[in-house]
């Protein structure tokens, strides 16, 4: 006869010791690895210079800069946005484990880390573009440039109009003074924590208001100008209104349809590579004449101009051609159609002022109605394929506020993008 079941059960209180062999764990050919590679050959002294804890001196170590960027670099590429969810990824995942190498970090610092050396990021982008071009796998001979809009951290709920916004601003100064007045009355120490956080909280609400109507001053100054020249169009638009959680958003159209609020990312591509150049964050709602901007960011990155630059229609306007066929660089972007329903007269007008138009705008019409010009032009569809990349790594909705921070996250995007393009283009060189 058989005894009762025999079987090992959980014992939580019992003490042990783990060997935890962390680069065993990785596979060899790990993406994190690559990400290491690339971030243990960038010049980061900058980085370090920022450390305030210095040798014989008090204060508590931070994390090493180049753990915390390839960090960074390493969840863009997997689609991690949220320093929140890439600290809880750093205790449990074996390849930000792996990358973290034991050393600590938390949202908080990994948060800060990304914004507070935007200017730093900037200027890598910079270095590791001239370190490709003389690698040779740039070639800035030819350049696509686009635009991609992207959701800001802000819902149409938190739109308020010019009324809204001065009363929420003046309702909180009053609320502030209050708080302060009725904390140095009271002698309670916990009450008066409390109120500190109330205070701290209505005192943001009345910066965020502040800010928005700053916002909404630029609105109206922009609808203003925009009416001059489109009177019936503005006419049959609302009042602006500006959002209360982003102020530096936009209510933009977007390829769904929906208006929401969000910020309009402009990119530089070349190309074949597939590497990004420049990139540039605005709160413009259209890429209507932005291509001069993109381009004086490629000749201040690389010291190089492209001689051939493909943009979508009205990207660059006829003025932007002229100016950039003077710099020898030729505009590829569509024509736009004639009316189809254009009478005779109007007709033998715009025939009139075509054979009167500058030289480099009869070049471009006569480049786009040529087989070798479409030819080229046909090659920008390389930086809709970057754009999607991108928004499938998460750029497409930001989970931060303000286009410093919304600029920080690109930055850090364009350096994942190009140091895993790269890779792949000299793992798959002969």
């Amino acid at each position: 006869m058989t005894g009762e079941a025999r079987y090992l059960e959980a014992d939580r209180s019992q003490l042990r010791w783990d060997m935890v062999d962390l680069e065993s764990q990785l596979p060899l050919e790990h993406r994190a690895r690559v990400v290491w590679t690339y971030v243990s050959g960038l010049e980061l002294s900058a980085f370090y210079a920022r450390i305030g804890a210095r040798e014989g001196e008090p204060g508590r170590p931070p994390p090493d800069p180049k753990v915390l960027l390839a960090l960074w670099l390493y969840a863009s590429l997997e689609g991690v946005g949220s320093a929140r969810q890439l600290d809880r990824l750093c205790e449990r995942d074996i390849a930000y484990r792996w990358l973290c190498g034991g050393v600590a970090v938390n949202y908080h610092g990994l948060s800060d880390f990304r914004f507070d050396h935007a200017d730093l990021l900037d200027q890598l982008l910079s270095e590791s573009l001239t370190a490709l071009v003389a690698e040779g796998l740039v070639d800035v001979d030819e350049i696509a440039i686009d635009g991609t809009k992207v959701r800001a951290s802000a819902g149409k709920g938190s739109l308020r109009g010019a009324g809204t916004l001065a009363a929420l601003e003046e309702a909180m100064g009053r609320r502030v003074a209050k708080l302060k007045a009725e904390a140095a009355s009271d002698p309670g120490k916990s009450e008066r924590r409390r109120q500190a956080a109330r205070e701290r909280a209505a005192e943001d609400i009345e910066r965020r208001a502040a800010k928005a109507r700053g916002a909404l001053e630029k609105l109206r100054a922009e609808k203003e100008a925009r009416a001059k020249t489109h009177k019936k169009d503005e006419a049959g638009k609302g009042e602006p209104r500006a959002s209360l959680s982003d102020p530096e958003a936009r209510m933009m159209r977007f390829a769904d349809g929906a208006v929401r609020p969000g910020y309009n990312l402009q990119l530089a591509v070349a190309p074949g590579s597939g590497l990004i150049v420049a990139a540039q964050t605005t709160d413009r709602r259209n890429d209507k004449g932005l291509a001069g901007l993109l381009l004086e960011q490629i000749k201040a990155r690389l010291g190089l101009k492209p001689r051939r630059l493909l943009v979508d229609t009205g990207y660059a306007t006829r003025k932007d051609i002229a100016a950039m066929a003077a710099e020898q660089i030729e505009v590829y972007t569509p024509v736009p159609p004639d009316k189809p329903d254009a009478t005779p007269e109007s007709q033998r007008k715009r025939a009139w002022r075509r054979q009167r138009e500058p030289g480099p705008i009869k070049a471009w019409r006569q480049r786009m109605d040529s087989e070798a010009g479409q030819a080229v032009y046909r090659r920008r569809s390389w930086i809709e394929t970057v754009n999607g990349i991108l928004k499938g790594r998460g750029l497409g909705t930001m989970r931060v506020r303000s286009m410093a921070k919304v600029t920080s996250v690109l930055l850090l995007h364009v350096l994942a993008h190009n140091l895993w393009r790269a890779h792949s283009l000299r793992t798959a060189t002969p």
